[in-house]
């Protein structure tokens, strides 16, 4: 909102750090509002809301963020995975795979409707009063809370929610939805959380039903919605659930259709046929996102993943070769021959299947 970028705020940075300090200290400090961006939702029509701090705000809140964090993180459930330190995506999904072998195959596919637009402020307040007393603490807390937004030319100050783009805000939510964490635990549910994207893993349909109910009543409670279609229970082997970027379904994990279409939109933008990069600086910029890709998705269990893409990454770069030869239309036919597999292995090409190979190779090593 203030129009300082990162660089900026750079150039000058102790004495920006010293004014914030003191600022802090004489209780003088009050955050700017947020500028709400609204960015595409993977896989859907609708956009999400996103809040942009000011610079100044991300460092006071990173700040805020380090002192208090130790306090929460000790008590938080095993079973929680989002944004906490030493934990990640990848150990949420190892630990539904371990239960899926294990037998619990019976899924609850829990979803909050606008979880951190909704948040109730008050509630998540005493939650934060329970363990930390600092008054000046509890009130920079709430005044990231109630920071106003502003949406083009119009602004307001929130009632509820705490803006995904903040970087508090992960750490406000786990606090928020631990008490959930510790209930479930206490239940004896298998229950796998990353931020609010989570499941429970059930060995029987009447356990799911149950658990379903438990979680209806602590979020109602706890002022949250749950989504009324995308919440239900399903059988992890016949109609196979997502979660975290992959499909679980029929014993096998591989990513998900919004997972392949996200990939497959990105490469298209770098492989339009009147490109007018050299070839080695187009697959250099495909490489640079193939490789991402590959270090998250190399779990899967079934190759033909990787080989059906590398397939069709070809044929859009035959695509552009053909169209520098003037030649109409996509790759096709002879195209394979002038330009065969090992040309663009040659010219540096990642091949997703070969790592997923040798992934595999080492693993079983």
């Amino acid at each position: 909102m203030d129009h300082v970028t990162p660089e900026h705020f750079d150039r000058n940075l102790h004495d920006n750090v010293q004014k914030l300090a003191e600022e802090l200290r004489e209780e003088s400090y009050y955050p700017q509002a947020v500028r709400r961006c609204w960015i595409p939702k993977l896989g859907s029509q609708e956009k999400r809301p996103l809040g942009i701090p000011t610079v100044r705000d991300r460092v006071v809140q990173a700040a805020l963020r380090d002192v208090i964090e130790p306090i929460f993180e000790r008590d938080f459930a095993e079973h929680s995975y989002g944004f906490r330190p030493g934990r990640g995506c990848k150990d949420a999904l190892r630990r539904v795979d371990q239960l899926l072998k294990a037998g619990y195959t019976i899924v609850v596919d829990v979803d909050l409707k606008s979880y951190f637009d909704t948040i109730p402020h008050d509630q998540l307040l005493d939650r934060i009063r329970a363990k930390i007393s600092d008054g000046r603490v509890l009130g920079l807390i709430a005044a990231f809370l109630k920071q106003g937004v502003m949406d083009g030319l119009r602004e307001w100050t929130p009632e509820e929610g705490s803006p995904q783009g903040a970087v508090i805000s992960p750490l406000l939510s786990n606090i928020y939805l631990d008490p959930l964490d510790h209930l479930m635990a206490q239940r004896g549910y298998e229950m796998i959380r990353y931020a609010d994207d989570f499941v429970i893993l059930c060995r029987s349909t009447e356990e799911a039903e149950t658990a379903l109910q438990l979680i209806r009543e602590w979020t109602g409670a706890a002022g949250l919605t749950l989504h009324p279609i995308k919440t239900k229970i399903v059988d992890a082997y016949r109609d196979g659930f997502d979660f975290l970027g992959y499909r679980f379904q029929h014993g096998d994990r591989y990513p998900r259709e919004k997972s392949l279409k996200k990939l497959k939109d990105t490469i298209r933008s770098k492989t339009r046929r009147a490109n007018g990069h050299s070839l080695e600086a187009i697959i250099h910029t495909v490489n640079l996102t193939l490789k991402g890709w590959f270090i998250y998705f190399k779990h899967v269990t079934k190759r033909y993943v990787f080989t059906t893409l590398d397939k069709w990454i070809r044929g859009r770069l035959r695509s552009i070769l053909r169209k520098r030869q003037k030649r109409r239309g996509r790759a096709r036919g002879r195209d394979h021959q002038r330009w065969p597999n090992a040309f663009f292995a040659n010219h540096g090409l990642f091949n997703l299947e070969a790592a997923y190979v040798e992934a595999r190779q080492s693993s079983s090593r």
